[in-house]
């Protein structure tokens, strides 16, 4: 085909009925009526606590943790002292932001160097130990779910340099029977490297037995371990997670103009 004009009328026509349909095409609706989604303004960085975020450890004391007198806190930074510390608060579904730093210089090997543990919900634990050129069992390592799964991949940095967990936590839901409903579900971030993908968990995580899930509320204390070794942790913070809420008012349709039509589910 041959156009001597500098836009051919028969491309143009051509141009405008293929995309007729797509200018005709009506507009998808769900039918849900959604609430409006809250405002949160988020730090600085992303490692500094959004505005809806409870601080949990902001560098000055341990008034937020049962057995936080047992810790010493210095320079910003709480150390691992005598037994575990727990938050006096409870939660069920959350995001978590944690830093934390194994000891220098970093002394024994497996197990034995710079072991502790960041325990959801009481319970379910995200391993923390310098797995910096420290080999030990995989599902044991740093970011693994403890005895269940190994992280993806080891994104440790040397001792003495800074590590951040971003935990994004799903709690197991339970039927008024007592049994199971839904497991937990956790996506681990450690420094900025996606190391566990909503991953399933089968059940607490005991060092002396097979994993289980035991009845329990649905909501739970963060729990951070004393392993006999001087971990340290800084800029502690959580986020209680809701999902959008919105109601089905109607079924879905296409709306064109004033046409609806309904689609069939």
């Amino acid at each position: 085909m041959y156009c001597s004009q500098s836009i051919c009328p028969v491309y143009l026509s051509l141009l405008f009925s293929l995309l007729a349909p797509v200018v005709r095409a009506g507009e998808y609706l769900s039918g849900i009526r959604w609430q409006e989604p809250p405002v949160v303004s988020p730090g600085e960085t992303n490692a500094q606590p959004p505005s809806d975020a409870i601080v949990l450890f902001g560098g000055d004391d341990l008034s937020q943790w049962q057995n936080g007198d047992r810790w010493t806190v210095r320079d910003g930074v709480a150390i691992v002292g005598k037994g575990q510390i727990v938050t006096k608060q409870e939660f069920g579904d959350c995001q978590l932001h944690i830093e934390w730093s194994a000891p220098v210089p970093p002394k024994g090997k497996g197990q034995g160097r710079g072991n502790s543990g960041v325990f959801l919900m009481g319970r379910y634990e995200v391993q923390v130990l310098d797995s910096y050129e420290n080999p030990t069992y995989f599902d044991g390592q740093a970011g693994a779910i403890y005895k269940q799964t190994p992280p993806a991949v080891n994104a440790m940095r040397p001792p003495g340099q800074w590590n951040t967990y971003d935990i994004f936590w799903t709690a197991p839901r339970f039927n008024e029977d007592r049994s199971l409903a839904s497991p937990a579900y956790v996506t681990v971030v450690h420094n900025g490297v996606l190391v566990l993908n909503h991953f399933e968990l089968q059940g607490d995580t005991p060092f002396t037995r097979p994993p289980r899930y035991d009845y329990h509320g649905p909501k739970g204390p963060i729990a951070l371990q004393d392993h006999g070794d001087p971990v340290q942790f800084r800029n502690i913070w959580v986020r209680e997670f809701k999902p959008a809420v919105g109601s089905q008012e109607r079924p879905p349709y296409i709306r064109d103009g004033d046409k609806e039509t309904p689609i069939e589910q």
